[in-house]
């Protein structure tokens, strides 16, 4: 098989820099090891790391970048978990505390209309006093105001205390929730799977086997989801790449893994504030080393609204496809801090991506294509007079 030369540039830089194994393996199209992970987050090289998770992005999506026309709901914030890295949850009766009735979430639907919405992202805190009947309440609630958009809503650990609450296992309960309108189930929740971690920050919720046993679950319902993984606190080098093989292992049997987004702590208003977060080349090298150990997962997201714009900009060079979507309201991590935007426009989206050098593409949750930058040039160029036309 021929190397193009700008691949053979890159794979002279990690050979100077000690990689040159991993990049042998990752030019052959071959699973890294444990042990490659943990030198990839070590390495001083961290632009060589960069190159390489380049190099395994453009090989499956050239110079296409993801992006969607979403809606974020945040149902609640009512919360009984108490993770220390939280700075969202509430428990009833404190300033600041919510729960959103069916009717108010239909209201925030019908708000938007007008806009070309094709996702609600619908994710909360857990409080086990909300009935079962709440859960399907909402998902009709959201179809009823609008009819064609997908849902994708409920992490595992949401998912958790939906079937104890409905008393009966999640596969039971997964097909009415799927009937009422779920489609798809965000990542979140999933942290850092690590017991020493979990133990530590954030003892009530689910381990991070119950996770991936639910995650299971949902696949073999035939719903697709993402998976997320909270870095830059207290979790170790091994710990995170350790929580990466086990997102790997599992896709390998399920293959329900659609997106994997890492996750920046942010230590504004929680139980962590002494800690420092994740600098901006932190968040990069997550972006990089996920794209590279998670060959089976077929997309990386650059979050924006953790990110910032200009960082999610640079992400699409450092293995990630996609930058999530428009949103319009955004809590979790507003809370936490972050100074980004609640809300962006398509078209910003769009001159955003192409700033970055990528070539826009507009999909569904599923990707889907909905509209893509690369198609409507080449109608242009198609329908254009002669001499005038995407090269005049």
């Amino acid at each position: 098989m021929s190397i193009e030369p700008h691949e053979e540039r890159v794979l002279a830089r990690a050979m100077e820099a000690g990689l040159g194994e991993i990049a042998e393996k990752i030019s052959a199209g071959e699973r890294l090891s444990f042990e490659d992970g943990v030198e990839l987050y070590r390495t001083p090289h961290i632009y060589v790391v960069g190159e390489l998770a380049n190099l395994m992005r453009e090989r499956l999506h050239g110079d296409l970048a993801y992006f969607n026309v979403n809606q974020h709901i945040n149902y609640t914030n009512y919360c009984n978990k108490f993770c220390d890295f939280c700075s969202f949850d509430r428990l009833p009766g404190e300033e600041g505390a919510f729960l959103l009735t069916p009717q108010q979430i239909a209201q925030k639907i019908t708000d938007h209309l007008s806009d070309p919405v094709t996702e609600v992202h619908m994710v909360a805190g857990v409080w086990p006093k909300i009935p079962y009947g709440y859960y399907l309440d909402i998902l009709r609630a959201v179809k009823g105001a609008r009819p064609e958009i997908h849902i994708k809503g409920f992490t595992m650990v949401e998912l958790h205390q939906i079937a104890k609450s409905a008393k009966r296992p999640l596969a039971e309960v997964l097909p009415e929730l799927i009937e009422a309108g779920l489609g798809s189930c965000p990542g979140g929740g999933a942290e850092v799977f690590a017991d020493r971690v979990h133990k530590e920050g954030y003892p009530l919720k689910i381990s991070g086997q119950d996770w991936l046993d639910l995650a299971r679950t949902v696949h073999e319902a035939g719903l697709r989801s993402n998976c997320t993984m909270l870095h830059g606190h207290i979790e170790t080098v091994e710990e995170r790449v350790d929580h990466l093989d086990r997102l790997r292992l599992l896709q390998d049997d399920t293959g329900g893994f659609q997106t994997y987004i890492p996750l920046s702590f942010h230590p504004e208003n929680n139980e962590w504030s002494h800690l420092p977060g994740p600098t901006a080349l932190d968040e990069l090298r997550e972006i990089a080393v996920g794209r590279l150990l998670l060959d089976n997962i077929p997309h990386i997201k650059a979050y924006w609204i953790m990110l910032s714009i200009p960082i999610a900009q640079l992400a699409l060079s450092w293995g990630a496809d996609d930058v999530d979507g428009t949103v319009v309201e955004e809590h979790i991590y507003h809370d936490a801090g972050a100074k980004t935007p609640q809300e962006v426009k398509r078209d910003e989206l769009v001159q955003w991506i192409r700033d970055a050098g990528r070539i826009p593409v507009e999909r569904d949750t599923l990707y889907n294509v909905v509209w893509s930058a690369d198609e409507e040039q080449a109608r242009v160029g198609q329908a254009a007079p002669i001499g005038i036309g995407a090269g005049s």
